[in-house]
């Protein structure tokens, strides 16, 4: 016995042991993420790095590092090698995006399936697929309307994440947008609803109100917090079980690191931040070459709250920044 682990010291403080045991953990337990745009403000900031862990809902295939090449194949048909919990309502959950299946993705998980979404300026309202009773027994009366003969919640998490918002970066807001880009670009289905409590706008030669989605079985519809500047299942679609990958854990280091063209002009979902400009040049015209200087002595400051800060519970806070 002693001789074997002397062999399997000796082997894990070699190189090749060294790489062994950080792909394993790659592949199977903690890998690290940067959150790249501002869909997720102000719960998680641009600059923001975390550990994620891949086995919250199951092991998934593994893949190589950087150039996402998959190292086994997909025996189950799910993306996991073990299948394991789903997504439910509220997680923050890191996955693939449907449309480019090499890209991360980080999004709250605002609705799984048999779930139904009516989403409209700045409101968006669920019925969740246990029923009105399951509504009415979880969720105060304020928050429930009834439309299509069942009952909505509305914006059901906003009150318990202080970090959800609707505060457009640019000059439109996330609805305008869906309808701008029209029903091949949107996942959602435009509609209108006699009995929604919604500003009517002329769509084609129909009238529409809303747009309508129901989640369809072992699918999580994702949408950011940052709702007006977020590029989500809204636009997308549904995120099948099969492409996630797993939940943040905790923040190990965050940065601003945005020049000062990509705050100012960024544009939406690209991390632009008129808000926080106004803050760092205090009083100065945020386009101006003053504000650039200020801004230039403020980047790459290190957020020191945000280290080694527990995700789960940081979402509950009320936002600093």
């Amino acid at each position: 016995m002693k001789k074997f682990l002397t062999k399997l010291y000796n082997f894990t403080t070699s190189w090749t042991g060294t790489i062994i045991i950080v792909l394993l953990l790659v592949f199977f337990g903690f890998q690290s993420f940067v959150i790249p745009s501002g869909s997720m403000k102000r719960t998680l900031l641009v600059g923001d790095f975390l550990f994620a862990k891949k086995f919250s809902y199951g092991i998934s295939i593994p893949e190589l590092p950087i150039i996402g090449l998959k190292i086994l194949p997909d025996i189950n048909g799910n993306g996991h090698l073990i299948e394991g919990d789903r997504p439910k309502r509220e997680d923050i959950v890191i996955f693939y995006v449907p449309t480019n299946k090499k890209q991360h993705f980080v999004k709250r998980c605002v609705a799984v399936g048999g779930d139904e979404l009516i989403y409209y300026d700045k409101h968006l309202l669920i019925h969740f697929h246990e029923g009105d009773e399951f509504i009415k027994k979880n969720y105060p009366k304020k928050k429930i309307v009834k439309a299509m003969g069942k009952l909505w919640v509305v914006n059901p998490y906003k009150d318990k994440y202080p970090g959800i918002q609707y505060q457009p970066e640019y000059d439109s807001n996330s609805f305008l947008q869906m309808i701008y880009r029209g029903e091949k670009e949107v996942d959602m289905k435009p509609v209108y609803i006699e009995d929604l409590d919604a500003p009517i706008i002329n769509y084609g030669i129909k009238p529409l109100n809303a747009f309508y989605k129901k989640v369809s079985p072992d699918h999580f519809y994702m949408m950011g917090d940052n709702r007006d500047n977020s590029d989500d299942s809204r636009f997308w679609g549904e995120v099948p079980y099969s492409l996630i990958i797993g939940k943040p854990w905790f923040t190990w280091m965050s940065i601003e690191f945005r020049d000062y063209n990509w705050v100012a002009k960024g544009g939406a979902n690209k991390g632009r931040d008129h808000a926080l400009l106004k803050k760092v040049c205090k009083g100065s015209d945020i386009l101006s070459k003053e504000c650039e200087k200020k801004w230039n002595r403020y980047r790459f400051t290190i957020r020191w709250e945000r280290m080694f800060r527990n995700i789960s519970k940081m979402q509950l806070e009320e936002p600093t920044r």
